[in-house]
This record gives C-alpha cells, sequence and structure tokens, in this order.
C-alpha cells in the first residue's frame, strides 16, 4: 500500500452510443469503437457516480434486531454538467427529442428547432465514462441508461450555462449492468487479488 495507488482523475471524458453498439475491449490502446461520440467539455467539479441500495428487514419476536437483510434495490446514477450547447448534449439531457433546421417558407436565414421527447417516448443510450491519471486509464461501461430526471437550468449573465447530464443505469438481464475495464497502469494495485491460476 502507498501513494502511488492513489487516483487523482486528471482526465475524464464522456462518450455515448446508442444502445447495442460494440463497447472498447480494453483500456490502452485501443481507441473508442465505430458510433461513440464525445459529448463534450462538462465543468471540472460537476462528474459523479452514485449508487444507492436498498434493503428490507425481516424482524422476530425473539431479536431486537433484524434476523435477516434482504436487499430489495440496486441503483445507480451518473452526473455531470455539460458546458457545450450542442445537438447531441441537448438529446442527451433532456433523454431524446429531435433537431431540425427549418428554413422560413418566405426565405430568410434558417433555424434550428430541438423538441424534447414526449411523454413515454425518452431514449436509452449506453455511456462509457473514461479516467486518466498518468499512466493508469480506466474505463466505466454502462450497456443501458436513461435520463429519468427534470432538467432545471441556471442561466446567469456573467457565468456559462450548463446542462444537468442525469443518467440512471438501467438493468438487462443479459449482461452486466455496468463494469469497468483497468489498464496496465493498475497491474501492481489488482494481480495481487486474481487467483494464481488466471494469472
Amino acid at each position: 500500500m502507498g501513494a502511488e495507488n492513489i487516483f487523482v482523475a486528471g482526465l475524464a471524458r464522456i462518450y455515448m452510443a446508442p444502445v447495442g453498439t460494440i463497447a472498447p475491449d480494453g483500456v490502452d490502446g485501443v481507441p473508442m469503437p465505430d458510433g461513440w461520440y464525445d459529448i463534450g467539455l462538462f465543468t471540472p467539479d460537476s462528474l459523479r457516480w452514485s449508487v444507492d441500495v436498498q434493503f428490507d428487514d425481516i424482524e422476530a419476536h425473539q431479536s431486537n434486531k433484524p434476523v435477516r437483510r434482504i436487499q430489495t434495490q440496486d441503483a445507480a446514477t451518473l452526473e455531470a454538467d455539460l458546458l457545450e450547447w450542442t445537438a447531441e448534449s441537448f438529446m442527451a439531457v433532456f433523454g431524446g427529442g429531435r433537431i431540425e433546421k427549418i428554413t422560413p417558407a418566405g426565405g430568410g436565414t434558417p433555424y434550428y428547432r430541438f423538441t424534447p421527447p414526449s411523454l413515454g417516448a425518452r431514449q436509452e443510450i449506453s455511456v462509457c465514462v473514461e479516467l486518466q491519471d498518468g499512466n493508469r486509464r480506466m474505463r466505466r461501461i454502462i450497456p443501458r441508461a436513461m435520463q429519468t430526471e427534470g432538467v432545471e437550468q441556471q442561466i446567469d449573465r456573467t457565468s456559462a450555462s450548463v446542462l444537468p447530464l442525469r443518467l440512471s443505469v438501467l438493468g438487462s438481464g443479459l449482461g452486466d449492468d455496468y463494469y469497468d475495464l483497468f489498464g496496465v497502469g493498475f497491474g501492481p494495485a489488482f494481480e495481487s487479488a486474481i487467483p494464481p491460476e488466471e494469472l
């Protein structure tokens, strides 16, 4: 154990892709596969990952403490405040929708119209969070996620207006709900937990 095992995410990126897009098979020297796009800049203190578990207690008359605890929920969320106003960021933050380029019928300058998704039409998305600290890199892969919160924007005169990305992890039953890939820089810290026959 030592300071070399402390991780400081000096660089972070969020990639997105349609659900079902092939996920990266590795970290170091492995580019993101076709179909993934970088969601762009976000504020340096806003990237958060949260796991929320809930349990129900089974109590017995003969004990002052629960005699059994059953896990009933396992939820996870990803948050970031996006700085770039792009078609991709708007659709990610609002859970889908569509962008149209409109040319006025009587002529004039074209403009763009964003329409948020209608009730029940929010889109699922695949997500990859990439973190780097020196030669150590990791990727958190989320095969299915959905924007499930309302959108509240602070629009100030003297500061950038951010787009609040709030994603909930969805389960699939066909694979892991999310998983982490750690590059070779984590080798010394991780190999001690691997059974000898698998090394």
